[in-house]
């Protein structure tokens, strides 16, 4: 029959198959896995730092100032130049609301000291209802130096260790180590433009100015004199040095009159400096953050601040715990320590029927059912034996696989966890492509004899044995990503435990997933059991097509949430000139010669026209639509956001997601927009946050680690004075109510 030949197709050839998922999914998982790591240096094979340090957000580079040589009583600027990609910013010495100024601590010869940073005017940088004070494009942080008489060496060496804090909608801590050898007899003078525009940019002295800070219950009011006349009725920006004093985000209120500068500044919510002097830098307001004239002026403070908030009382019990989780910290993180039999053995259970309940998810359905069907066209027990054995050992051996990779570059500093392979965009294209091959096999548009060189088809349709493993090493790389109910525990436990521990749970995890094909390979009333073959099967073969579609779609709307909507379009293109392809490939005659010249001219055309759009599907875009997008309830998670909103008394509930596990958004689309749900969360003036992690976040893996999980969902209540509480993966209104209604 046409089914018998187009299944054997399917699962015989799965060895072609295996190797564009090798290519697209588990052989690049290594490189997948690595995110810009804090520090790349441009020095030599011998590992010495250099003046330059280059990450994948910023180019940092120490320079020199030093016209008339190394000599006592001439002037030396040094600085550290930042080079900012776009939408990518570092912070002034008051960061703001949030972030942490760049520090530079230099390793320099006697007879040398080094001044502080002159540091350029900020630019305000609005992060949702918050404010940040910092600096984007390029910038240089001069430093000046002095030459002791004393000092006679015949070169100057200057090391510094330089620590930044770079952020986007993300953060990222980096630092660099840089050298620079300068001869003392010799001038340099080649960066002379960057530190005189730094110098320009940088605020001076106002002399002659004269002022003061009034303090009042809510705000202070800030008066200033002797202002340059030309900003005489123009609106000021206004920079406070001392950070935790005043609202960076606030719209101030301000006001000229006979040449004194007023204005309402309002106090922050969460004060934490009550300074008896302020420095403040003024400049000229123009919207745009470019480099113009600004004034610094220290203004003595008048009036008695307000109380500060006492803190939040931690209770003892809690402390205690905090203290002794503090102690075990290190030892923890040297040497992994086994669980408890129990704790293990209940892991081991929970990581089984995870693994069996992965079967259900749509796009590894297909695969257990047509193999499942396939009993049918075997007639002989040991081969379905052996079949359902290499089935069993193609999934177990892939868990084993994941697993260990995993934990091996956990292990080497890596913030990973389990699902790190569809955080990918080229991944996540690589699968969306051979899914849709599967799909157009199942539908009929060819069989996979038709693409193959005919000694490689006849080599595989002799494998089953083979192709039954591939089958279950396709299978585990499409289930992985999601966690399953019971599952997330588990996953959690393993990657703290050792090896050994930790592997069994991941094979248990692909036992439980292979357990329904193997019980059926070796019980032979199933198969007895199963429908006779018929024209049926051929109808039921085509109809399991629309999974493996639908799992494309599911793809691509995931790559849109990583890459932008144009990296969808462009793999959407990419797709139909793949089936284009296919499609001539099944033709014959002078007609498969035509149409094979003309899609090959057609595909060539596209690619020359979309070739730089085609690296969008590897490209990071913006947030988008994505998971973790503000709506009028959710906004978007941070690791100081909890922290805030329940110093606050709030509680919060987070939702810590992903756009490729389906459980996430079955969860989202039910429970979570449950109209009683979200009643008991208005009644509770309950915070929702939505902790994205469809791309790598090495915050949020940070903080599923914290909790004790390694994937996605979770869900977490936090109520300040307690432990967090951790809910189920698969979440049903009636859980969902009972805590919030502890709250």
């Amino acid at each position: 029959m046409r089914f018998s030949t187009s299944l054997n197709s399917l699962i015989k050839h799965v060895l072609w198959v295996a190797a564009v998922l090798a290519s697209t999914g588990l052989a690049t998982a290594p490189a997948v896995a690595q995110s810009p790591p804090a520090l790349f240096s441009t020095s030599g094979s011998n590992g010495k730092a250099s003046a330059v340090v280059t990450t994948s957000e910023v180019r940092a580079e120490l320079m020199v100032h030093a016209p008339q040589g190394v000599a006592p009583g001439q002037p030396i600027w040094v600085g550290l130049n930042i080079t900012h990609q776009p939408e990518w910013h570092t912070y002034w010495k008051n960061s703001g609301d949030s972030g942490l100024p760049t520090e530079l601590k230099w390793t320099l010869p006697a007879g040398i000291t080094a001044g502080e940073i002159a540091w350029p005017t900020p630019k305000k940088i609005p992060i949702g209802n918050l404010a940040n004070y910092g600096y984007e494009n390029t910038v240089l942080l001069p430093v000046p130096l002095t030459v002791a008489p004393s000092f006679s060496a015949s070169q100057l060496t200057l090391q510094l260790s330089a620590s930044w804090l770079v952020c986007k909608r993300e953060c990222i801590p980096q630092e660099g180590e840089f050298t620079l050898t300068l001869p003392a007899r010799s001038s340099s003078a080649a960066n002379g433009r960057l530190f005189e525009a730094a110098w320009a940019a940088s605020p001076r002295a106002l002399k002659g100015g004269s002022g003061q800070i009034d303090v009042e219950a809510k705000a202070i009011r800030v008066s200033a004199a002797g202002l340059p006349a030309a900003w005489q009725g123009k609106t000021l920006e206004f920079f406070p040095e001392i950070g935790g004093v005043t609202e960076p985000a606030a719209t101030i209120t301000q006001v000229w009159k006979d040449g004194l500068w007023t204005a309402q500044v309002p106090l922050s919510a969460h004060r934490s400096e009550s300074p008896q002097r302020l420095p403040v830098v003024l400049t000229l307001a123009d919207g745009k953050g470019t480099t113009r004239q600004a004034w610094r002026i220290e203004l003595p403070v008048k009036g008695e601040w307000p109380t500060l908030a006492a803190p939040t009382a931690v209770p003892a019990a809690l402390e205690a715990a905090l203290k002794a989780n503090a102690a075990t910290a290190v030892t923890t993180a040297a040497a992994p320590t086994s669980a408890p039999a129990t704790t293990w053995l209940a892991a081991m259970l929970g990581a089984l029927l995870g693994g069996l309940i992965l079967n259900l998810m749509p796009c590894v359905f297909p695969v257990l059912a047509i193999k499942m069907v396939g009993f049918m066209q075997v007639k002989d027990q040991a081969s379905r034996t052996a079949s359902g054995v290499a089935y069993t050992a193609g999934v177990v051996l892939s868990f084993l696989a994941l697993g260990g990779l995993l934990l091996g570059l956990r292990a080497a500093g890596e913030q990973l966890g389990w699902g790190f392979q569809l955080q990918s965009p080229a991944v996540v294209a690589g699968l969306a492509a051979l899914f849709t091959l599967l799909g157009l096999n199942l539908a009929g548009l060819f069989e996979f004899g038709q693409l193959l060189p005919s000694r490689l088809a006849s080599l595989q349709s002799k494998n089953t044995t083979v192709n039954s493993f591939l089958s279950g090493v396709l299978a585990t790389a499409v289930a992985s990503p999601c966690t399953a109910p019971f599952m997330g525990a588990s996953l959690g436990l393993a990657v703290g435990l050792p090896a050994v521990q930790a592997l069994a749970i991941f094979g248990a995890i692909g036992v439980g997933m292979a357990l329904p094909y193997l019980v059926a390979s070796l019980v032979p009333a199933v198969a007895q059991a199963m429908p006779r073959p018929g024209q049926w099967m051929v109808t039921f073969k085509t109809f399991m097509a629309f999974p493996m579609f639908a799992t494309v779609a599911w793809l691509v709307w995931i790559l849109g949430q990583q890459s932008g909507i144009d990296g969808a379009g462009v793999l959407l293109g990419l797709l139909v000139l793949m089936a284009l392809m296919i499609w001539t490939f099944t033709l014959t005659g002078r007609v498969r010669v035509v149409a094979v010249s003309l899609s090959l001219v057609a595909a060539a055309y596209a690619l020359s026209t979309a070739g730089p759009s085609v690296v969008k599907l590897v490209e990071f875009g913006p947030i988008g639509t994505s998971a973790a997008s503000a709506t009028e309830r959710w906004q978007p998670w941070a690791p100081s956001r909890v922290e805030q909103l329940t110093g606050e008394g709030r509680s919060v509930l987070v939702d810590f997601t992903a756009a490729w596990c389906v459980t996430c958004q079955y969860n989202k689309k039910t429970t979570l927009s449950n109209t009683d749900v979200l009643a008991d969360v208005d009644a509770k003036n309950v915070a929702l946050l939505r902790a994205d992690w469809t791309r790598r976040d090495p915050a949020v893996t940070a903080a599923l680690k914290e909790l004790g999980r390694s994937g996605v969902p979770v869900y977490v209540i936090y109520k300040a004075g307690r432990a967090p509480v951790v809910m189920s993966e698969i979440l049903s209104v009636g859980d969902v109510r009972r805590e919030l209604a502890r709250l």
